[in-house]
């Protein structure tokens, strides 16, 4: 009975030798063994042993790509703008045993840095740059981490900015300073309009006074014309004269006696005299 009772023992010592012993790694994982509570050896994917009491798997470490969300934070730019930016950043893990052995908690690290690096590269940059200038802000935020990750055994593989915008309070006198020049482009329109047609219309008057006094010269020398033609063909007798002045005379008296406007003809004393004279004269 005693001797199965030692075999027993014995049986569940070798197999719990051999769990401890034997170590199956699976792919996108590797695992860190210390010995002794020293590292030792890095274990990659597949069947691997290690000494039993002695070696034991302190970290399993994954080595696919890590995807870090860096929180919101606000930012001052150059011009004293305030803006609020996040980021992502994506890590692989090159060296396990630098990446547990060589800071304590190496995604709140990388995450404190990427905020660190964000906050001091937006703050050289003026706000219209850092809201217009995604690709460049990434560009430097990637080069300044790469160099102090490595020591740690990660690798940068990419970070994007995802969010980079104007705090509540910003972003509203943004919109007030927007709505102002809008109104100050509407109103220069406003006034080039009503400049460009006062100018039309003032050179419609102008264009309109020169042909006015075209046509006032054009008259006064079709009148002179007429005046000579008359003159010549009267020369000395005047009677002709007299009787064309009356009847134009006469002729303007009945246009004011058919006037609604007519009341009262006032005609001077010469011109009677003056057409009787004229109508004796041609007896």
């Amino acid at each position: 009975m005693e001797g199965l009772i030692v075999v027993a023992v014995f049986v569940v010592l070798v197999i719990v030798t051999l769990v401890l012993g034997v170590r199956i790694v699976p792919q996108g994982s590797k695992h860190v063994v210390q010995r002794l509570g020293k590292y030792h050896k890095t274990l990659g994917p597949g069947l691997n042993i290690i000494i039993p009491y002695i070696d034991s798997v302190a970290y399993k470490v994954t080595t696919k790509d890590i995807v870090l969300d860096i929180p919101s934070q606000e930012v001052i730019t150059r011009d004293n703008a305030v803006i609020i930016a996040n980021a992502v950043a994506y890590i692989n893990i090159v060296s396990p045993e630098k990446a547990v052995y060589g800071v304590e908690n190496y995604q709140i690290a990388i995450q404190n840095l990427v905020q660190t690096s964000l906050r001091s590269i937006i703050g050289e940059m003026d706000l219209d740059d850092a809201l217009s200038s995604r690709d460049q802000i990434k560009a430097k935020l990637k080069s300044a981490i790469s160099d102090d990750i490595s020591d740690w055994g990660i690798t940068m593989k990419t970070v994007e900015i995802q969010d980079i915008n104007p705090s509540p309070t910003m972003q509203a006198a943004m919109e007030e300073q927007a709505a102002a020049e809008r109104q100050r482009r509407a109103t220069v329109t406003r006034a080039d309009g009503e400049k460009a047609a006062a100018v039309l219309e003032a050179d419609g008057r102008l264009e309109a006074s020169k042909r006015d006094a075209k046509a006032k010269v054009v008259l006064a020398e079709a009148s002179q014309m007429a005046i000579q033609k008359v003159s010549e063909a009267i020369g000395d007798n005047e009677i002709p004269v007299m009787y064309l002045i009356g009847e134009k005379y006469v002729d303007a008296i009945k246009r004011l006696s058919t006037s609604d406007n007519a009341k009262v003809v006032l005609l001077p004393a010469e011109i009677p005299t003056a057409i009787r004279g004229i109508l004796s004269g041609a007896k």
